[in-house]
């Protein structure tokens, strides 16, 4: 049971640090610190929008219109700050007392 959770926790760390590089990366394109046309770059700026995109599109249909500014990556990192923190320890702590 503690493997699992284990694993849980560092799926949801993995997830955290790369929608963390995929603001840092949007806010270089946005000030043209990166160069857009470095073929390398969109590559890796478009597999981390393919693989967050999924968890992004609930929450903007959710979240009002701000205009230009996305803050569906902040509720994202702000879920999963809840479920690393608050949720899943106790979840697990109820599993492991409920079954022993």
């Amino acid at each position: 049971m503690i493997a699992l959770y284990q694993i849980i926790d560092l799926l949801l760390e993995v997830l955290w640090w790369i929608i963390v590089i995929q603001i840092v990366l949007s806010w270089l394109f946005a000030f043209n610190v990166i160069n857009h046309h470095n073929q390398m770059v969109n590559q890796i700026v478009r597999g981390l929008d393919s693989f967050t995109e999924p968890l992004y599109r609930p929450i903007r249909r959710i979240l009002p219109d701000f205009g230009g500014l996305d803050f569906s990556p902040m509720v994202v990192l702000l879920l999963i700050y809840i479920l690393r923190g608050i949720l899943l320890p106790q979840i697990f702590r109820s599993l492991i007392m409920g079954g022993a």
